[in-house]
């Protein structure tokens, strides 16, 4: 058995047909072009008592059909599990699937036995959209859950009782049960781990295996699991990651540097760096894209240091400036392309990268104004 791929562990989010479409017309072609379809076992002509049939059904027959579960699970997604999720003590305890049942008695000759894969596969999708179909039966908030408690009851009670239907009521029926009532809380907007505890809670280990519950009790539990909901367990909307500090990170990296242990060499004025970061950043991400594009940012930044040079105050509105006069040079222009926005620029600002538009050069000597116009 595949400890990780019990269907029993699966959450709404897993199996939930709206988030895993499927294409029913190619299932059959699906299923039999697989790896394991290529190697299905065959059944060995011997009695059900023999200790032999038992060796083959737990070793090879069993290590197929989790091979199997793999290779689905691999094309379709986790919600596929559940195929073999027999009733009664078939592969898994108390499921709600009849065209599966065990090794031993599914896999017989190949043809066979992926005809069965196939059709236990479609049953349980079927299930699957079945529950949908019944979660959405009221429009239920949690929000407005006092006045909707019968609603929900009905609901719960609903559901109860198509498990009992579907599963036989057979050895650990319940197990499934208390999961599709959990499912049920989780799409109506419960919080899955709240959800699963109003369940036990409300069930309160009434149910039991080769039993069908007692209309009563079926009722009972409805309106317990209905009465006890509250707005306040609705799930927490998961908090949008922060966009990155790239200032930040600049500053920590600039931080890490140990400055006073770089040599002084001795020459008079501001240090000569080694490499020219700025430029080989242009280079290395613009030029492979748009040459045109690295020429004209590495000549705004020749002209940008220039004007740094003369004294002149490094900030938005000479970048733009200069930007401006690039692409406005006389023959240069490109179409469709624009100065950024403040925005723009300074996001790419504090991402270390000078922002610009797709530019060209500039003609020699000309200096912006403040507005960005050539003078």
């Amino acid at each position: 058995m595949i400890p990780d791929f019990v269907p029993g562990t699966l959450n709404w989010g897993d199996v939930n047909p709206a988030l895993h479409p499927l294409d029913e017309a190619a299932l059959a072609d699906t299923v039999r072009s697989l790896g394991p379809a290529r190697c299905v076992p065959t059944r060995p002509d011997i009695p059900f008592a023999d200790p032999a049939m038992s060796e083959w059904s737990h070793g090879e027959a069993r290590s197929w059909a989790d091979a199997m579960s793999y290779a689905l699970v691999d094309r379709y997604g986790p919600w596929t599990l559940g195929w073999r999720w027999a009733h009664d003590e078939g592969d898994f305890d108390g499921g709600p699937v009849g065209h599966w049942c065990c090794p031993r008695d599914s896999v017989t000759t190949p043809d066979e036995t992926l005809d069965r894969v196939e059709a236990a596969l479609r049953e349980w999708r079927e299930w699957l959209e079945f529950l949908a179909r019944c979660f959405d039966t009221y429009p239920l908030e949690l929000a407005d859950v006092d006045e909707q408690r019968i609603l929900w009851e009905r609901t719960a009670r609903s559901l109860i009782l198509h498990v009992v239907d579907r599963t036989g009521c057979g050895s650990g029926w319940y197990g499934h049960c208390r999961q599709v009532l959990t499912w049920f809380l989780d799409h109506r907007g419960v919080a899955p781990d709240v959800a699963g505890d109003l369940v036990d809670q409300a069930i309160g280990g009434r149910f039991h295996s080769w039993t069908g519950p007692r209309t009563p009790v079926v009722d009972d539990i409805a309106e317990r699991l209905a009465l006890s909901l509250e707005p306040a367990d609705a799930r927490v909307p998961a908090l949008a990651a922060a966009p990155p500090d790239h200032l930040r990170r600049w500053l920590d990296l600039r931080a890490s540097v140990a400055w006073d242990d770089v040599p002084d060499s001795g020459a008079p004025g501001p240090v000569v760096p080694l490499r020219d970061g700025a430029a080989e950043d242009f280079r290395d991400y613009d030029a492979a894209i748009d040459p045109a594009r690295a020429e004209g940012l590495l000549r705004a930044l020749d002209l940008l240091r220039a004007d740094a040079k003369r004294g002149a105050r490094l900030d938005f509105a000479l970048l733009s400036g200069w930007q401006r006069h690039i692409l406005d040079a006389p023959g240069h222009r490109r179409s469709g392309t624009h100065p950024p926005s403040r925005r723009e620029a300074g996001n790419a600002t504090a991402s270390n990268r000078t922002p610009g538009p797709v530019s060209t050069r500039a003609s020699p000597g000309a200096r912006p104004t403040p507005d960005g116009r050539s003078a």
